[in-house]
């Protein structure tokens, strides 16, 4: 199977590294009072313009500060260096597929992100917003997301999803979209489904 996983949120918990200097760039540079606590309802990766209310030089400004920060600070979650390793194993092709940003002042974007999935057994990373695009040019069977929108066109277009659920997401509801909480649950669910194909 190919399957496509997105990094930010996903596999690390980026959003806690960006809250962190976004609060701090909002009220120390910007002078205001920082995160409005507005979470759950989130869609996709813009939060910042709907936590903090920025224009997108602002966004820019900050990102230009602070990006390459938050990139080395980011964790990577729990038990997920050990699933995808086990995935690749399992003959799967791994494609980590990111819309990472590429334009930051003094941020190498690509030598930060292998740099982070050192640890993990892949065949290619890939830093494109059209992840549609990707997926169909790479033919990817399963995807593993934490935007609702990008799994929801996703699996409009054939593709089995997965969403992480996070703080920025949990609110949302759709019956449709498949949640998992954990990588030890998405890899029994990814299991069970791959498993399910072969006995169909």
């Amino acid at each position: 199977m190919n399957i496509g996983i997105d990094i930010d949120d996903t596999i690390t918990f980026t959003s806690k590294s960006m809250i962190k200097y976004a609060d701090l760039y909002d009220k120390n540079i910007l002078g205001k009072s920082g995160i409005n606590g507005n979470f759950g309802l989130i869609t996709n990766r813009y939060y910042l313009n709907t936590l903090y209310g920025w224009d997108d030089k602002t966004k820019q400004d900050f990102f230009n500060l602070y990006y390459k920060n938050i990139l080395e600070e980011c964790e990577i979650m729990p038990h997920a260096v050990d699933s995808i390793n086990t995935l690749k194993t399992e003959n799967n092709n791994i494609y980590f597929i990111t819309a990472r940003l590429m334009k930051i002042d003094n941020c190498d974007t690509v030598d930060i992100t292998k740099n982070t999935l050192n640890d993990i057994k892949y065949d290619e990373l890939i830093i494109e917003s059209d992840k549609l695009k990707i997926c169909k040019e790479k033919n990817i069977d399963i995807f593993i997301e934490d935007s609702y929108d990008t799994c929801k066109e996703l699996q409009l277009n054939g593709i089995k999803t997965y969403l992480m659920t996070t703080k920025m997401n949990e609110r949302i509801e759709d019956e449709e979209i498949e949640r998992v909480k954990s990588w030890d649950e998405l890899y029994l669910k990814i299991n069970n489904y791959i498993g399910s194909l072969h006995n169909s």
